[in-house]
């Protein structure tokens, strides 16, 4: 009799609340703070602009799933849910966006968050999170880039380096540090745990004895090597580089540095010879000659 009883309660307590009007819409912004930029009004004004209004309207006629749907689809939003109270208020509680980095796109200015969500750069809102210049594609979205980020932004010593990223390509991905005079060319966004080593290993042993305003790019791109091209060039070449092609060979203006094995090897040598010279192997781009067919 209690259990026929109860389900009969439930089963009147659900048409009830079927049957009540919704006499007014609560929105709750769960992780708003002090960078808020979603308001309650702001939500509420979506759902109007989009044609929506529930305010009078019985409880069961209300689509709570339609009115999800409709939030999740805005921009500023990363998620929506829908709660019907009994005492006839329509309780909305909506997640804004987080984003991760921003990028800039020529004139166009936007945050991502981690599932590739965009959200269009204003002066209302400004987020302190990492840069990237560079277009993106529905092939080639932005979130590549996040594991590649997300290393740097664990890394203090990292973080504090890198000033932004410029994407010219997928395999050619610069970081610009904070260390003026030159870039750093990582390649695609893979195995990039070595090579931050291998450019360590360079900053360490090579950049103190040529100076910090030797080269203007320092490509780790390449396996078991470094390679920089120096700041003075007779000519300058342009590469023409396919997006979807493996990385490329280094052209002749460039220096090529090995491994850690190779330093020491060379060390070696040096100390034995008392000459310095053997240290880096250069190639002077005044003295390169072209030939003609």
């Amino acid at each position: 009799m209690l259990a026929v009883a109860l389900t009969v309660g439930v089963v009147w307590a659900r048409n009830k609340s079927r049957g009540e009007l919704c006499t007014h819409v609560e929105v709750e912004v769960i992780n708003a703070d002090s960078t808020s930029f979603v308001t309650p009004q702001g939500v509420l004004s979506d759902l109007k602009g989009q044609g929506i209004s529930v305010v009078g309207k019985r409880m069961g006629d209300i689509d709570a799933s339609d009115i999800e749907e409709a939030l999740r689809i805005s921009p500023y939003l990363e998620s929506a849910d829908i709660v019907k109270c009994q005492d006839g208020r329509l309780l909305i509680r909506v997640s804004q966006l987080v984003p991760v980095f921003r990028v800039f796109d020529g004139d166009n200015s936007y945050y991502v968050n981690r599932a590739g969500k965009h959200m269009a750069a204003t002066n209302y809102y400004h987020s302190d999170v990492p840069v990237v210049q560079g277009h993106f594609t529905r092939k080639y979205p932005p979130t590549r880039l996040l594991p590649l980020i997300d290393y740097v932004e664990k890394d203090s010593l990292l973080r504090s380096l890198v000033s932004m990223y410029v994407v010219r390509d997928t395999n050619n991905i610069l970081i610009v540090p904070t260390l003026s005079g030159h870039v750093v060319n990582m390649g695609n966004a893979s195995g990039f745990e070595n090579k931050f080593a291998k450019l360590r290993l360079f900053y360490d042993k090579v950049m103190p004895k040529k100076g910090w305003n030797t080269y203007d790019t320092i490509s780790v791109k390449w396996n078991h090597q470094v390679v920089a091209t120096r700041r003075v060039k007779a000519v300058e070449q342009v590469i023409e580089n396919n997006p979807e092609d493996d990385e490329q060979a280094p052209d002749i203006q460039t220096m090529t540095v090995g491994t850690a094995a190779d330093f020491k090897r060379s060390e070696q040598a040096e100390a034995a010879k008392g000459d310095n010279s053997n240290a880096v192997k250069e190639d002077d781009p005044s003295k390169t000659t072209k030939k003609n067919n």
